[in-house]
């Protein structure tokens, strides 16, 4: 991108979008709202699965294979979509490993 495009960046909402995509401290810090969303391939789960690892995610989203920032009215809403990746990190971390 040429510098006199930067300024358009802004304006652009495409532009924008692509960068609500990975982790972003400054937009993380303005988050009013979490959702977590399940990967196709993480199959079934139980509830207290699901709420531990949504949980475990939620509080360092900066490990998160898949973040996305949207735009609220007071904020920031993030959701982080949960794959087999961040399973098997998060349960790693747990059993100490």
């Amino acid at each position: 991108m040429l510098l006199a495009d930067w300024r358009g960046c802004f304006i652009d909402e495409a532009c924008w979008m692509a960068n609500l995509k990975k982790y972003d401290p400054r937009v993380d810090s303005l988050v009013m709202e979490t959702r977590t969303a399940w990967d196709a391939d993480v199959g079934e789960l139980p509830d207290e699965d699901k709420t531990w690892l949504s949980q475990e995610l939620h509080s360092s989203p900066e490990d998160a294979t898949t973040i996305l920032y949207e735009r609220s009215h007071t904020g920031f809403t993030r959701t982080i979509t949960c794959t087999p990746a961040d399973i098997e990190r998060l349960y790693q971390q747990k059993m100490g490993g």
